[in-house]
């Protein structure tokens, strides 16, 4: 019997070119978020296929679509890559009790609970990091951070959190729109607004901030995909859609947006999450310094 190849040392840099080429699935836009070129890019993703004996990506008109064997290896290599962020991160926290990495999410400000925290501990290391919202379970489970400040909702699984305070949600559109300058607007004065859909979000996540169904079952309509959040205000400003985010009546975006007050739904929750088996005490302290120190960015109208 013919003996087996030997199994295949994976380089993990080139396993996450992969995951983001894949998350992307256009060699320009992953190049340019790996901060490549796309030649050295491809150059990558060649060398993980001649290591892993098969071809992952198809080019395409359009982009690039995974092979079979790539929709294979997608999922185990993130596994690879969060079970190699985990070791590291561990091995860290252990070394080192006395830091902790603080995240945060765009529109929420913990500056002040962060302050707090180092003056009760002056010698820890405490460093903050912005997350990508839709990122935020992983982020933690990960260990990229050990305590995280953003909005409901994500999965919570193996997470403690607790809510620190309410937003109301808001339609943002275009100072032209005709909604415009309204003192609040409800579901019925949106039903047929098209609303961004965020690329391989999380169900429930979608549902929420595209408030679909509606109540009457009705699905919102559908709005051109996004990448990343932040492309929905670019739609916006265009004419291609509105959005719903969270804030209140006033908050500034760009100039050429505007938010309106939307009534008749839940506000958005503002918590702090931690992985539900840490006890470290900075962990433990930061949970009291958020509770008291984080507060909405302006007071309820």
């Amino acid at each position: 019997m013919a003996d087996s190849p030997p199994p295949a040392d994976l380089d993990l840099r080139l396993v996450r070119c992969f995951t983001v080429l894949a998350e992307h699935r256009h060699f320009g836009r992953a190049a340019a978020a790996l901060h490549l070129t796309q030649p050295s890019l491809s150059r990558q993703i060649r060398r993980l296929e001649r290591d892993l004996g098969a071809r992952l990506v198809d080019r395409t008109p359009q982009g690039s679509d995974l092979t079979e064997a790539g929709r294979t290896f997608l999922p185990l290599a993130r596994s690879l890559l969060r079970t190699s962020a985990q070791a590291v991160a561990r091995t860290r926290a252990a070394a080192r009790p006395d830091r902790i990495v603080i995240g945060y999410t765009s529109g929420v400000v913990v500056t002040p609970a962060v302050r707090e925290l180092r003056r009760l501990h002056p010698d820890a290391d405490v460093r903050t990091v912005h997350v990508y919202a839709p990122e935020a379970r992983e982020a933690l489970l990960d260990h990229r951070v050990d305590a995280l400040v953003s909005r409901l909702p994500f999965p919570t699984g193996r997470l403690r959190v607790t809510v620190l305070y309410d937003e109301p949600r808001v339609v943002v559109v275009p100072l032209e729109h005709r909604l415009a300058g309204r003192e609040a607007v409800t579901l019925d004065d949106i039903a047929d607004e098209p609303l961004p859909r965020l690329r391989g979000a999380d169900a429930e996540w979608d549902a929420y901030w595209r408030l679909d169904p509606r109540p009457d079952g009705r699905r919102a309509p559908d709005g051109p995909y996004i990448d990343r959040l932040e492309e929905k205000f670019e739609l916006v400003a265009s004419g291609e859609a509105i959005a719903v985010a969270a804030g209140r009546h006033g908050n500034g975006l760009r100039p050429d947006l505007t938010t309106v007050p939307l009534e008749g739904v839940d506000p958005s929750h503002v918590v702090l999450a931690t992985r539900a088996d840490d006890r470290a005490r900075l962990v433990a302290t930061f949970r009291k310094c958020a509770q008291s120190h984080i507060r909405p960015p302006h007071p309820p109208a």
